[in-house]
Parts: C-alpha cells; structure tokens; sequence
C-alpha cells in the first residue's frame, strides 16, 4: 500500500470533511475566476467602446499662433495664414509602427459657406470614417450617399429654416437634405456637412483637408509613442493627444482592476485559513493512525507527504470545479454590470492558473499541519489505542 492509496481511503472515509475543505477552496478559487473574468470582460467592452467613442488624436496643421479661442467661443482668427495639410501626407499614417491600433482616421475640410442669406460652417467629410468615429451621432433620414447631399446640424437646420428633402443652392450647386443631426449640445450641431470632395471644391481646396481626426484609443494603445510616430510621418502638421480622455478612462480601468485582485486576495486567504484550520483538525483526529504508520516505519518525510497529497488531490479538483464555478457566476453577472452586447471573455491560461493557485494555497496552507503530523511522537500516539 503506498502513499497514494492511503490518501485517496483516507478521503472517502472523511467524506463530511473532505466536503467542508473542497467548498472552502473552491469558493476561493471561483471568486477569484468571478472576479478576474469580470474584470477582463469590462476592460475588453470599456475598450471596444471606447474605441467607437472618439478622437483621442488630433491633426491640425502647424501654426506658431496661439488658439484665441474656449468653450466654443471665438475671440479672433485662429491660426490664419496657417497652411491645410496636404491629403496626400495622410498616407504616413498607415507607415507608423502602431497603425494597428488606429480604429479610425476621419480627414475633414472645413470652410464658410453662405446659404440662405446666412453663413454657415461647411464641414467635409469621408462619411463612412466620420460616421465610424462618431457613433453616438443620431441622423434622422439617412447618411451622406451622394456628393449634392448634405446632412444639417439641429441648429443649422432650426436658423436656415431647411428639413429632410429640402434643396438649396451653395454658389451655383443645388443640394439635397438627405439628414438632419439630432441635438448634440456640441459644436456640430452648427455644421453643414457634406462629402469631403465635393466641399473641398466648393472651398477651393483641393487636396487639402483642415484637419485630421483619429481613433486610437484602447487598453494597451501607447497613446504618447503614436503622437511621436504621428509627428515623424507628418512632419508639416501639428499632433496632440487629448491627454485627460486616455488618462482617466484607463485610471479607471485600473482602479476596477486593482479593486477585483484585492477582493480575490482576501477571499483566497480566507479559503486558506479554513484548509488551515480543516487539517489541523485532520491531523489531531489521526493521532493514532499518524502513531501506528511511524511505528510501522514511516519516516516524518511520509508522514509530510501524505498530509500534502490529500491536501494537494483536494485542491486540484478544487481548482477545476472553481474555474468552471468562476465561469457560470461571471456569465450570470456580466449582463448586470455591462449594456447588452458585453462578451464574456474564455481564457484556458486563466483555467491553468485557478488550478495551480488552488492546489499552491492548498499545499501551503497544509504545510504547518503536515510537519505537526510529523512531529507526533508515535510512543504517545500508541498509548491512546
């Protein structure tokens, strides 16, 4: 009979307690999967979201003026004399190192117009990239299709008098009102915005583009090392990051991070304080099985060994039935912490690592009770029989 078959008789004697040390493990163990999936499955979704939320790099071009402007009030000109950035230098963007981390690139041209009698804001843009980096935005009727389609702002279409179907005339070409922008509370909601060629005629800036907005943010994009990359690629423009956006989304990512690992800890902690005090319990109640096995000729070293290949078969299925736990809990929370739509993250790394974090806490824990057991003097042990 060796050390392994008396372990495993000794378990299905001891089935109540093998029952109390497998919960106290696997509670451990699945809040700790819970809470590690939970985390990893809202950074993923806070990361796609926030790569569909905005820009977080901006391209303007190069100017030694300073901005005269705040909170959408203007006190003067603003960068005249300012050069546009060439359209075709844009084509540097997909040359910099981290050009996967770019979710979007919306070029726009901007320039006044006079329609009805009135000067507007005209706003050139790539639709499809425009409407990617800005999902939040809500059309009524549709998106740009065609050059002589124009969508209005709320407030531009309130001041001109214009609604879906309209036409008017820029110069001396007629447009459609194909959408009208609902209310956003931000400056677009001023803007005439039409394709980006056609307004780039009408403004008579072929080629060019005002400014560059880009999509860039998520969990592990290095925001600073691609404005530097940007600035190498662009080297007639200026590039800045939208610094507070990066850094209080991912401080908050982190905090919820730094939060979940430091609830699992306790929870772990807990799960070995009651391995802990179960195999105490084990080895006082085994006095004299411990006596009869030294006197038999066990060295302390087996003696040792089999405290640690209970504790250790315990905490292995302790691991397995925890991540599987972990999985069912976080897939029954996850709709209640995130909006729809919210993926549940499987990691195999995350199954290995729940089993080899159970049986380690499973054997440490077990260490004090293991070298007690050895320790018992098998003349004192003998006596109680």
């Amino acid at each position: 009979m060796n050390l392994f078959t008396i372990a495993w008789n000794n378990l299905r004697r001891r089935k109540a307690r093998l029952v109390f040390l497998l919960l106290g493990l696997l509670v451990g163990v699945a809040t700790v999967v819970t809470l590690v999936t939970l985390s990893e499955s809202l950074i993923m979704d806070a990361q796609h979201k926030m790569e569909n939320y905005g820009a977080n790099i901006v391209i303007t071009p190069r100017s030694d003026q300073l901005a005269l402007s705040y909170g959408g009030i203007t006190l003067g000109g603003v960068a005249v004399g300012a050069e546009e950035i060439r359209e075709k230098d844009l084509e540097g963007i997909a040359t910099i190192p981290n050009v996967k981390n770019i979710a979007a690139v919306a070029p726009k041209v901007l320039g006044a117009v006079e329609v009805e009698d009135q000067r507007v804001m005209l706003m050139g843009v790539k639709p499809e990239e425009e409407f990617r980096l800005k999902r939040w935005w809500q059309v009524t009727g549709r998106p740009l299709e065609k050059g002589d389609e124009v969508v209005l702002g709320s407030a531009a279409a309130s001041t001109l008098g214009l609604g879906m179907g309209d036409r008017f005339e820029i110069g001396e070409r007629s447009f459609t009102v194909t959408g009208i922008l609902e209310e956003t509370g931000s400056q677009d909601d001023a803007l005439l915005i039409a394709d980006l060629r056609t307004a780039q005629h009408l403004l008579d800036k072929q080629g060019q583009v005002t400014l560059v907005e880009v999509a860039a943010l998520c969990a592990d994009c290095p925001v600073e090392d691609m404005v530097s990359q940007l600035s190498a690629a662009l080297p007639g423009a200026k590039v800045s990051a939208l610094q507070q956006v990066v850094k209080t989304r991912m401080h908050a990512l982190e905090q919820f991070r730094i939060f979940s690992l430091g609830i699992a800890g306790v929870v772990l902690c807990i799960g070995a304080l009651m391995v802990f005090v179960t195999m105490m319990g084990a080895v006082n109640e085994r006095t004299r099985e411990i006596g009869i096995f030294r006197a038999l000729g066990f060295r302390r070293g087996h003696v040792v060994a089999l405290v640690q290949i209970e504790a250790a078969a315990v905490s292995l299925l302790a691991g397995l039935l925890g991540f599987v736990g972990g999985l069912g809990a976080s897939w029954i929370i996850l709709p209640f912490l995130a909006e729809e739509h919210a993926a549940l993250i499987f990691n195999p790394l995350l199954g290995a690592g729940a089993v080899f974090l159970a049986i380690t806490v499973g054997c440490l824990a077990s260490i004090y009770p293991a070298l007690h057991a050895s320790r018992l003097d098998p003349t004192e042990a003998l006596r109680a029989l």
